[in-house]
């Protein structure tokens, strides 16, 4: 229940009506409770410090309908322009960095100024009473209709140096590029040699997985999709009541078929559709990948957006060095992480859970792999792969790590000696490749 809770927070999140929605529903509040306090504070001001408001009803009917016309003018013109930024972005760096652009705050948060304003001003508007009647100029709520005029119009004028700000490619690579660095200290919090593990983290004996193997029995999905998020701490208190060991056959991420096997339960005779149906209510799957659990999500965001720039209708290698660049600050800190155990242990040390998870090899490939193909024939891109490389090699503290940087920077060399048809090109790589060699075997004898 608390992983679907989750998912539709999220989907909220990316939304452009929920938060126009609440500050429009604030400004109704506000109407309301202006227009009740407006005839004792306006005694009060005038009795004690002399204010007196000025102004009929005819004016101040005038003045409102013009701001309210104004408001509702202004937000379709900003309604618009995030249109318009959100095509150029779909065309030119790909439709899944649509809903970063959905996820901006700043952009709601214009769009209810000016929505709140129209609905206030309209709210005020209705109870102004003319002469005929009983006379009724609510002033103190004019006055604060004047002020959120004056608040939006610098809103507007805030809005569009976003806007301007907001389609550049580098502002969206550095996004995207944050985002996948705040991934990495969610996912991997604990630095190399940083604290100890409070339960086992090593595998079961090979027996146990034998048995695990022949005895477990699967349940499958209750409908397709992308798996979005995993309640862990669900999955964990289930397997620890029902006594069971449950193994994840899907990571988030993964595209997940219905009735095909969803996770593993050992032993086999203890799952029953009570359990069936607590073990799906753990996982939320959608029409598509999200962000959060989904490392390799923000991985692949970067590396669509530099090859997109690679591409011969594009043609831009500046903005794929770019996306090399912040691939390479992520990894730097990757590397100076632990990988999690794919082994959970409840709080007795009995082994629970058992998930798939990203080993640094997975995560380079996802990295380089694709960039290194469609960009073998830029200079400029196998030269900033390989200087990455090295930056994430002066980073590295495990041997493993730097066996996978080694074998992304042979495949760049022999890329190179086949793709370039200069040999002075040719030579500039090799030297590149050669030099990140040494500097992983200078960090292997160091003992690093």
């Amino acid at each position: 229940m608390r992983v679907q809770v989750f998912k539709i927070w999220d989907r909220v999140r990316s939304s452009f009506w929920f938060l126009p929605t609440v500050m429009a529903g604030g400004a109704m509040v506000l109407a309301f409770a202006t227009v009740a306090l407006d005839e004792p504070v306006t005694d009060w001001l005038t009795l004690h410090w002399g204010w007196n408001f000025t102004g009929g009803a005819e004016g101040a009917s005038a003045l409102l309908a013009t701001i309210a016309g104004s408001m509702i003018t202004i937000a379709g013109v900003v309604f618009s322009m995030t249109l318009v930024a959100l095509s150029l972005t779909s065309s030119q760096l790909g439709p899944r960095l649509l809903r970063n652009f959905m996820r901006d705050t700043t952009t709601q948060t214009v769009l209810g100024t000016f929505v709140a304003t129209f609905l206030y001003c309209l709210l005020v508007l209705r109870t102004i009473r003319r002469a005929d009647e009983i006379a009724f100029v609510p002033h103190l709520s004019v006055s604060l209709g004047v002020l959120l005029a004056v608040v939006s119009v610098g809103v507007l004028i805030y809005f569009i140096h976003h806007v301007s700000v907001s389609i550049q490619a580098n502002e969206i690579v550095a996004r995207v590029g944050t985002e996948l660095i705040e991934g990495i200290e969610h996912l991997f919090p604990e630095n190399i040699g940083q604290g100890a593990p409070q339960i086992p983290t090593e595998p079961p004996d090979a027996g146990f997985l034998d048995t695990f193997e022949k005895e477990a029995r699967p349940i499958g999905s209750a409908k397709d999709g992308y798996l979005q998020f995993v309640d862990g701490e669900a999955l964990m208190a289930l397997a620890t009541q029902e006594d069971v060991v449950i193994r994840l056959e899907r990571r988030p991420g993964h595209y997940v078929v219905a009735t095909l096997p969803l996770v593993l339960v050992w032993p086999g005779n203890k799952v029953t559709d009570q359990l069936v149906a607590l073990v799906n209510a753990a996982f939320a799957l959608g029409n598509q990948r999200r962000s959060g659990q989904d490392f390799e999500f923000e991985v692949n965001q970067l590396v669509e957006i530099a090859i997109r720039a690679l591409s011969p209708g594009v043609n831009d290698p500046f903005t794929a060095m770019t996306c090399v660049d912040h691939l390479g600050s992520a990894l730097c800190r990757l590397a100076q992480r632990d990988m999690p155990s794919p082994y959970r242990h409840d709080t007795e040390e009995h082994l629970r859970i058992i998930t798939p998870v990203f080993t640094f090899s997975d995560i380079t490939d996802a990295a380089f792999n694709q960039i290194r193909q469609y960009g073998g024939s830029s200079v400029a891109v196998t030269i900033r792969l390989l200087e990455t490389i090295a930056v994430v090699a002066g980073s590295v503290h495990r041997p493993e790590y730097r066996a996978a940087l080694l074998r992304h920077a042979r495949m760049i060399d022999r890329g190179a000696a086949k793709g370039l048809p200069e040999a002075e090109d040719r030579r500039a790589v090799e030297e590149c490749s050669q030099a990140v060699v040494q500097l992983c075997s200078e960090a292997a004898g160091s003992g690093r």
